[in-house]
C-alpha cells in the first residue's frame, strides 16, 4: 500500500486513535490527554458535556457555510439567520482548536507534518437529526438535503484546512454516521405515526455521502456505531477507511470485512469498550478479537500492522474520565502489538 492510495499518507495501520467525544468539560486537559496517549493519530476532541452547540450535531452549525441551526425541544432545526446556537458552536470550536494547538506545541509536534484527525457528523445523519422549520427531518426534503450536504462539504474542507495550517499537520477527516443503517432500511420515525421516513435508496445515499467525502483535501474515514454496520454500502463509497464497533459484527459481516480489506480500505476497528468492564482487562484481551478476525478471514496477520487502526468502540463522552484514559492506553498498547509482531501473538 503506497501513500498515493490514500491521498496524503495520513492513514497507516498498526496505530491507535479515538472516535471523538470525551467526558467532562475541560478541553485543555482533554487535548493534552489525547495528544499524549495517541501520538500517532491524535484527534480534535468533542466535549458534549458542555451542552448545546458542543454535541456532534450542534457542532456542525459551526462548520456549515451560509446555513445555521436553532435549538428546539427535540434537538436542532434550520434557522433563517445566525442565532445563539450558531454563535455558541463557533465559540466552542475556536476554544477546542486553541486547546489542541497548545497541546500540539507542548508535545513538540508543531510543524512536524504528523497526522491529526478531526470528526464531524456525516451528511446523512445530520439530515436525519436536524429539522426543517416546520418540523420534518431535512432528510425528507431532497432540495434541503442537497443544500445541507454541499454546505457541510465546503465548511468541513475549510475546517480541515485551518486545522492543518494551525498545527503544520496532515489531516484525516472522520465522518460519523450512526444513523446510516436506519436511513438505508427505513426505520427512522417521522414527526408522527402518519409521517414516515422512507428508506433512502443506496445510490441516492451514496451520492450524498460522497459529496462530502470527495470535497475534502485528504482521505476520509466514515465511522458508524450502528448495528449492524452498513459495510457493503460503505465499501462502495469514496471513503479511504471505515470504522465500526467490533461487538456489532456477526458472521454475516465477515465477507464484507474481507472485501473492504481486499479493496485496500483501512479499518478503524472499535476493540476497546466504551464502558469500564466489571474486572480489569489487559491489552492482550483487547487485541485478541482483531487477531482472531484475521485468522477467521484467512488473511495474513500482518494486515493488522498494514490496514487496521485500533480505536474505542464508540465515543467516550459517557465514560468515567478514569476509564476514558485507560481506554486510550489500551488502544495504544494493542496497536503497538499489532504493529510489532502480530504473527507471534498467542492466546490461551
Amino acid at each position: 500500500m503506497t501513500d498515493g492510495d490514500t491521498g496524503i499518507g495520513v492513514l497507516r495501520g498498526g496505530i491507535a486513535t479515538g472516535v471523538g467525544s470525551w467526558p467532562g468539560t475541560d478541553v485543555r486537559e482533554a487535548a493534552a490527554t489525547v495528544v499524549g496517549e495517541l501520538g500517532d493519530l491524535p484527534h480534535l476532541v468533542e466535549l458534549p458535556g458542555r451542552g448545546v452547540g458542543s454535541d456532534m450535531v450542534g457542532r456542525a452549525s459551526a462548520l456549515l457555510v451560509d446555513m445555521q441551526f436553532d435549538s428546539t425541544t427535540r434537538g436542532y432545526r434550520l434557522a433563517v439567520r445566525p442565532g445563539a446556537v450558531a454563535r455558541r458552536a463557533h465559540d466552542l470550536l475556536r476554544t477546542d482548536l486553541d486547546a489542541l494547538e497548545e497541546a500540539w506545541e507542548i508535545a513538540g509536534f508543531a510543524g512536524s507534518g504528523r497526522p491529526v484527525k478531526l470528526q464531524a457528523v456525516g451528511p446523512l445523519t445530520l439530515a436525519a437529526e436536524v429539522e426543517l422549520p416546520l418540523g420534518h427531518r431535512v432528510l425528507t426534503d431532497s432540495g434541503a438535503l442537497r443544500d445541507l450536504s454541499e454546505s457541510l462539504a465546503e465548511g468541513l474542507a475549510n475546517h480541515a484546512a485551518e486545522l492543518g495550517k494551525r498545527l503544520g499537520a496532515e489531516v484525516l477527516v472522520q465522518l460519523d454516521e450512526p444513523l446510516l443503517t436506519a436511513i438505508l432500511d427505513g426505520s427512522l420515525r417521522g414527526v408522527s405515526v402518519l409521517n414516515t421516513v422512507r428508506a433512502m435508496p443506496e445510490p441516492e445515499a451514496l451520492h450524498v455521502l460522497d459529496t462530502v467525502i470527495t470535497a475534502q483535501p485528504g482521505p476520509v474515514l466514515v465511522h458508524s456505531c450502528a448495528e449492524p454496520p452498513a459495510l457493503g454500502f460503505l465499501r462502495k463509497s469514496a471513503a479511504a477507511a471505515v470504522g465500526f464497533d467490533m461487538a456489532t459484527i456477526g458472521t454475516g459481516d465477515l465477507d464484507r470485512i474481507g472485501e473492504l480489506l481486499d479493496d485496500g480500505k483501512y479499518l478503524a476497528v472499535g476493540l476497546v469498550p466504551t464502558a469500564a468492564p466489571s474486572k480489569p482487562v489487559t491489552w492482550r484481551e483487547i487485541a485478541e478479537p482483531g487477531v482472531r478476525l484475521m485468522d477467521r478471514l484467512g488473511f495474513r496477520r500482518r494486515l493488522l500492522a498494514e490496514q487496521i487502526i485500533v480505536a474505542p468502540a464508540c465515543g467516550l463522552s459517557g465514560a468515567p474520565l478514569s476509564w476514558a484514559r485507560k481506554a486510550l492506553t489500551l488502544a495504544s498498547e494493542t496497536a503497538r502489538a499489532y504493529g510489532d509482531e502480530p504473527e507471534s501473538l498467542t492466546f490461551d
